[in-house]
């Protein structure tokens, strides 16, 4: 019996012909049968006389299922798919392409350019299609429409036709790019809120600074957000009432209407600054705890204004369509939110600094500061491990805010004292700083809030940029992303113990020097006689003057480090 005689076609990308190979590959003939190889620069498809498909020598593929499963799956897939010639005309399309550009039904053989239509100057004719064996290339694209196109264009193996062909894949990526611009833009808003200049930290009145600040929400609500209609109240702690502070397109009873933070009787606004919760009201006129706002409203969005634990106020947008707003948007608010009680923090604590002797003032906002700053920059640092690689805009607006809250620690440590208001309110004199320690940025590693805050005192007074964290691994993520010119641990933490804490520090960076604090008693785990081998040069034993302190970090800074 003759053999039967099977033919196969081989293709191999043109930057790898080491792949294309003289043996039959194994998987394709059977007991009697023979095979024919044709390589895919001697053959196109369909070969109507080829059963077996081989790709780069990958598992063989019978050529009817191949272009039956071509046919189906280029048709089913999200993206928008098209095949491109030379010179950029479409010779193939899906149909979700189709969909992508709907002013034709069908755009076989026109150019990429006047199917896509790009609106932002973008000439898609002039695009350098990928070289043999070059990765794809990826183009972003804005139309008139402001819908933005995500373009991904790879060189095809030559499986249809001998000349070259070029594979388009089309994405719409209009909502994640336009989510993108908005948290850029509260970023940006924040900064803005934050940014007082030091002529109007310094000369203006109290409710100068209210204003300006009103001013600011207000633009940045409506340029940001887009929201028309909101109103903002800031929480009396003593009365728990909620006082108006700015309201735009709130019908005037509702604007006047008195509100405490409460579970019920105070509307949705009262129940928020009571539970420290957001609330979505989805259907005005069927929500037991709305209370009229705009005279139109059918949605609301409520959220709690706070800085760690402690409620500020609440913040409160509607719209006049029901179901207007999903969680996507109270996300947003609650990130807006927060900026905007920063903001509101910052402001309160520039009023207690009006209102006392300008030396006692500046030691208050460095107190008042510290934790909340060291909160957020222990947040920062978080969010910026799991986004490091995946997304640089991201990780530099982190950056950037890290850098913001610490200049604002050096700002607040050195106001300069009025010497009038000195006079007036008879300060106690402020030790002059030693030169040495000025600017130098220390991380303090302690799980007593106490010790910390002391430390942000001691060394804040002599314009330091301290940095506090409460546990080894928020100090090892700390160093990780962040240069510090020394480091004070305690023996003592709730995640490790400071030999412990010790090595971990000394992996990341070998020459940071560490200072170790402890107690007076006894140290079961002998972290300090273990961290002293291994080249720990200082200990300081509490409670410690403040002196030795000083004079520790003075020379940890100073020491040149060693000899590598």
């Amino acid at each position: 019996m003759a053999p039967i005689r099977k033919r196969a076609v081989v293709f191999a990308a043109e930057s790898r012909p080491e792949s294309l190979s003289d043996h039959t590959p194994p998987e394709i003939p059977a007991a009697g049968e023979v095979t024919e190889m044709v390589h895919g620069r001697h053959a196109t498809l369909p070969d109507p006389h080829a059963d077996w498909l081989v790709v780069d020598n990958s598992s063989p593929q019978c050529l009817a299922d191949a272009s039956m499963g071509a046919l189906g799956l280029f048709q089913l897939l999200p993206d928008g798919i098209a095949l491109l010639d030379e010179q950029l005309c479409i010779r193939w399309h899906n149909n979700p392409f189709a969909k992508l550009t709907p002013n034709l039904d069908d755009y076989s053989g026109q150019p990429l350019q006047q199917a896509l239509a790009p609106a932002d100057g973008t000439d898609l004719s002039r695009v350098g299609l990928p070289e043999p064996g070059a990765p794809p290339i990826q183009i972003t694209i804005r139309r008139e429409d402001k819908t933005v196109l995500a373009l991904h264009i790879a060189r095809t193996p030559p499986l249809a036709a001998p000349a070259p062909a070029f594979l388009l894949t089309v994405r719409d990526i209009t909502r994640p790019t336009q989510e993108k611009q908005k948290q850029e833009a509260i970023y940006r808003a924040g900064l803005e809120l934050g940014n007082l200049s030091p002529d109007e930290v310094t000369q203006m009145t109290p409710e100068e600074r209210v204003a300006l600040l009103k001013e600011h929400i207000l633009t940045a609500t409506h340029e940001v957000l887009g929201y028309d209609t909101f109103e903002i109240r800031l929480l009396n702690n003593d009365t728990l009432e909620l006082i108006p502070l700015l309201e735009y397109g709130m019908a005037p009873e509702a604007a006047a209407r008195r509100l405490f933070a409460a579970e019920s009787e105070n509307g949705v606004t009262g129940y928020v600054a009571f539970s420290k919760r957001s609330y979505l009201c989805a259907d005005t006129q069927n929500d037991k705890l709305y209370l009229s706002g705009a005279a139109d409203a059918r949605s609301s969005l409520t959220v709690p204004l706070m800085i760690r634990d402690t409620v500020l106020g609440t913040f409160n947008v509607e719209s006049p369509g029901t179901l207007a707003f999903n969680q996507r948007d109270l996300d947003f608010l609650v990130l807006f939110g927060r900026v905007v009680a920063g903001s509101l923090n910052q402001l309160q604590l520039l009023e207690a600094e009006k209102a006392t002797a300008a030396s006692e003032n500046t030691n208050r906002l460095r107190r008042e500061v510290a934790q909340p700053s060291d909160d957020i920059l222990n947040a920062v640092t978080w969010i910026l491990e799991r986004y490091i690689g995946h997304d640089p805009d991201v990780c530099e607006r982190l950056h950037l805010i890290a850098d913001r809250i610490r200049q604002i620690r050096t700002d607040i440590g050195t106001v300069a004292v009025d010497p009038h208001q000195a006079a007036l309110s008879n300060p106690i004199p402020q030790r002059p700083p030693r030169p040495a320690l000025v600017g130098k940025r220390i991380l303090v590693v302690d799980a007593d809030p106490l010790a910390r805050e002391d430390a942000h005192n001691l060394l804040g007074q002599m314009q330091c940029i301290v940095e506090a964290v409460q546990s080894a691994g928020e100090a090892c993520r700390a160093l990780r992303n962040f240069h510090y010119d020394a480091v004070l641990t305690d023996i003592r933490l709730g995640d490790a113990n400071g030999y412990e804490c010790f090595r971990q520090l000394r992996q990341i960076n070998s020459l940071v020097p560490i200072i170790m604090m402890t107690s007076f008693g006894y140290d079961s785990t002998h972290s300090i006689v273990k961290a002293r081998q291994e080249g720990l040069k200082a200990v300081l034993y509490k409670p410690f003057r403040r002196a030795q302190l000083l004079d520790e970090v003075e020379k940890a800074v100073t020491t040149p480090p060693p000899a590598t």
